[in-house]
C-alpha cells in the first residue's frame, strides 16, 4: 500500500501532470525543460511510445534518456493539453510488477490526431511528499484524418442497386484493384480488415481455405481455447455474454464467418498466394492469386498484411531415427480424432500443446498412448493458473481501458509481472507438478523463470495448459518416454535402452511449425527476408517483437499475428500506419 498520507490519488496525478504540461510548454529553452522532465522520472522509468510521437512502437529507459528523446518528440509532434480522461478509468492505486503505484489515465493531442496516455507514479524514497513516474504510454487513438465509418442519414431509393448489390458488386473487384491485400481469413486477418475498412481503405482478404474460420473448424475435433471468452473479442463486435467460458473451435470458427458478413468484409476464399513482386516505380506489389477455378490473377495493391499467423507451416522434419519405422506418420496438424485408433498403440512426439491434447484426444478414444518428451516443457492448469494474466480483464475497467493498461506495461516490467506470475502458479500447481516429476517428466519454466507467455512470445509455444492430459500422465494411464532412453526405431516401433521393445501403429509427430520467415521466403523471396530480419521475437534495441504491427524495411509489407487481444488490440495501430501512409503523413 502506499503510505497512509496519500489520501488523495487523484491530487497527485494532477500535481504531477502540471510539472510535467509546465516542462513541456516551454519551447525556447531546451536544457531547462528536459531538466524538469528528467525530475518527473526515476532512474530506472520506462517510456513507451506507440506511434504518438515517433511513429514507431519502441521503448526508451532510463530517465536521461527519456527527457531528451521525449522533449524532442513532444516538440516535434506538437503536442500538448496532458490531462486525465474523465470518460476512463479513473486514477487508482494497482499492483504492476510487484509494485504498488498509482495508474491514471491520459488524453493528449498532437498535430497528427488525438492520443492516449498511462502514467504510473509511486513515492520517491529520498522525498516522499514527491512523485514520480514509474512508466509512460503514449499511444495514437485516432488520426486527424480518421474516417471511422458510421451509418449514413437515412435515404431510400426505389430505383437502382440496394445495399446487397452494391455488397455483391464491391466484392467482385472488377475495375479496381484493393489498396490492401491481407493474406489468411483468421482473426489476424479479420481484425486488421475490420480496422481498415473503418478507415476506409479498400481491403481484400485472400484465404486458400474453402470457408472463413478453416484455420480453426479444420484442426482436431476437441479442440476449445484454452483462455477466456472475456479476454478474445474481435474490434467493434464482442462475443456475446450468453458465450461459453472457453470457446469450442467450430463455434469460433462459426463467429469469424459471421464477423467477415456483419463488418462487410471482402473476402476470396478458395483463393491462394502465390507471391508478389514490389515495384519500386510504382510503389505497388505486383501479386499473383491463383483463384477457386484454377485461374491466376494479378493485382497491384499498395500494401500487403501477412495474416497467416505466428506457427502456419507444419515442421515435418523427420526425427532422427524415424526413417526405419514403416508404418503410419503423420504431422499433429493432420490429426483430426481418435475414433479410429481404438486399441491402437500410439507414439506421439512432444510435450507442448498440440502433443498433449493430441494423446488426450487417442487415450478418450481408447487408444494405448505414449508419449515421448525431447526437452523439458512447461505444464500449468488452465485454471486458475493459466488465467492470472488475464486477471486485470476482471477488475471492472472496459475492455478498451484494460486494452491499454495492458499494452503500457514495458519489457522489462512485464518480465517481472511474469516472474512473479510463474513462482505463484508453480505454488498452486506444486501437487500436479510434483506427480509428473515421480513418473518421468521433466518440466522447466521458461528463460530467468518468466513462464508460458515469454516462452510464447520468443518461440511460439514449448508450454501446456492442462486441461486433462497432464493428470493422465500423472496417473500413468498416457506413458511418458525420455527421447534419450530410445535405443532404435525398428521396422514396428521402438527399441529401449532397457532392452523393451514397443510396437506402434501410428506415430504422431507434433514437431512444431516454421517460423514465419520460412514463408515469407517462399512467397516474396530470399533478399525480402534478408532485408527484413527476424520475425517475432523480442529486439534488444527496441524492447519490442520484431517486425510486428510496424513498418518493416520492405515497403509496403506488414505483419499481423498472435492470440485474439492482440490481434484487436495492435489491428487498430497497424491500421492507423497504414492510413497515414496513403495520407501523406507517414513516409
Amino acid at each position: 500500500m502506499l503510505d497512509n498520507h496519500v489520501t488523495n490519488i487523484s491530487e497527485e496525478v494532477r500535481s504531477w501532470l502540471l510539472n510535467f504540461n509546465k516542462a513541456i510548454s516551454n519551447r525556447n529553452n531546451r536544457d531547462f525543460s528536459t531538466k524538469l522532465l528528467k525530475d518527473l522520472f526515476f532512474d530506472d522509468s520506462h517510456w513507451r511510445d506507440i506511434l504518438a510521437l515517433t511513429w514507431k512502437i519502441q521503448t526508451f529507459s532510463g530517465s536521461e534518456n527519456i527527457s531528451q528523446l521525449l522533449y524532442d518528440t513532444l516538440l516535434d509532434h506538437k503536442a500538448d493539453g496532458f490531462i486525465v480522461n474523465a470518460d476512463r478509468t479513473a486514477p487508482r492505486e494497482v499492483t504492476r510488477g510487484g509494485k504498488n503505484v498509482i495508474e491514471a489515465i491520459l488524453k493528449f493531442k498532437t498535430k497528427f490526431g488525438e492520443c492516449d496516455g498511462i502514467v504510473r507514479l509511486y513515492q520517491d524514497r529520498e522525498d516522499p511528499t514527491r512523485f514520480r513516474a514509474w512508466s509512460l504510454l503514449t499511444a495514437l487513438h485516432e488520426l486527424n484524418s480518421s474516417n471511422n465509418l458510421k451509418d449514413e442519414v437515412y435515404k431510400n431509393s426505389f430505383e437502382g442497386p440496394n445495399w446487397l448489390d452494391i455488397r455483391n458488386e464491391d466484392k467482385l473487384y472488377k475495375d479496381r484493384d484493393p489498396e490492401v491485400i491481407v493474406v489468411g481469413s483468421g482473426q489476424a486477418g479479420l481484425s486488421i480488415a475490420a480496422r481498415l475498412k473503418q478507415q476506409n481503405i479498400d481491403t481484400l482478404i485472400v484465404d486458400k481455405n474453402d470457408r472463413v474460420g478453416d484455420n480453426w473448424r479444420n484442426r482436431y475435433h476437441s479442440l476449445k481455447l484454452h483462455n477466456q471468452t472475456h479476454v478474445n473479442h474481435l474490434p467493434y463486435m464482442p462475443f456475446p455474454s450468453t458465450w461459453p467460458t472457453y470457446i469450442p473451435k467450430d463455434k469460433l470458427a462459426g463467429w469469424f464467418e459471421y464477423y467477415a458478413e456483419s463488418m462487410e468484409l471482402n473476402v476470396w476464399t478458395q483463393t491462394t498466394f502465390l507471391g508478389a513482386e514490389y515495384n519500386e516505380v510504382e510503389k505497388k506489389w505486383i501479386v499473383n492469386l491463383k483463384l477457386s477455378d484454377g485461374n491466376v490473377k494479378i493485382m497491384k495493391p499498395k500494401h500487403i498484411v501477412m495474416a497467416i499467423g505466428v506457427s502456419s507451416v507444419p515442421n515435418r522434419t523427420n526425427i532422427p531415427g524415424t526413417e526405419n519405422y514403416k508404418g503410419k506418420v503423420i504431422h499433429s496438424t493432420d490429426y483430426n480424432n481418435g475414433k479410429s485408433y481404438k486399441d491402437k498403440n500410439i507414439l506421439v512426439f512432444g510435450t507442448g500443446t498440440s502433443a498433449h491434447d493430441v494423446a488426450q484426444d487417442l487415450y478418450v478414444h481408447g487408444a494405448n498412448v505414449k508419449v515421448v518428451q525431447r526437452s523439458p516443457s512447461m505444464v500449468v492448469n488452465v485454471e486458475p493458473s493459466a488465467q492470472l494474466p488475464y486477471e486485470l480483464y476482471r477488475e471492472g475497467p472496459s475492455t478498451d481501458d484494460c486494452d491499454l493498461i495492458t499494452i503500457s506495461t514495458p519489457l522489462s516490467v512485464l518480465k517481472k509481472t511474469h516472474q512473479l506470475l510463474t513462482e505463484k502458479t508453480k505454488e498452486l500447481d506444486k501437487p500436479l507438478l510434483d506427480k509428473l516429476k515421480k513418473v518421468g517428466f521433466n518440466l522447466e519454466f521458461g528463460e530467468d523463470g518468466t513462464g508460458w507467455q515469454f516462452k510464447y512470445l520468443t518461440r511460439g509455444g514449448g508450454y501446456y495448459f492442462n486441461v486433462g492430459a497432464s493428470d493422465l500422465i500423472a496417473d500413468g494411464k498416457i506413458d511418458v518416454i525420455q527421447f534419450s532412453d530410445i535405443l532404435a526405431f525398428t521396422y514396428s516401433g521402438i527399441k529401449m535402452k532397457s532392452g523393451d521393445h514397443h510396437d506402434i501403429d501410428l506415430m504422431v509427430t507434433a514437431t512444431g511449425y516454421k517460423g514465419q520467415e520460412h514463408v515469407v521466403e517462399e512467397l516474396f523471396g530470399k533478399s525480402v527476408v534478408e532485408n527484413i530480419g527476424p520475425i517475432w521475437g523480442f529486439d534488444n534495441k527496441t524492447q519490442e517483437l520484431r517486425n510486428m504491427w510496424m513498418q518493416t524495411k520492405q515497403p509496403g509489407l506488414w505483419f499481423h499475428a498472435g492470440s485474439l487481444a492482440q490481434c484487436r488490440i495492435f489491428s487498430k495501430f497497424l491500421a492507423l500506419q497504414i492510413k497515414a501512409i496513403n495520407d501523406g503523413i507517414l513516409i
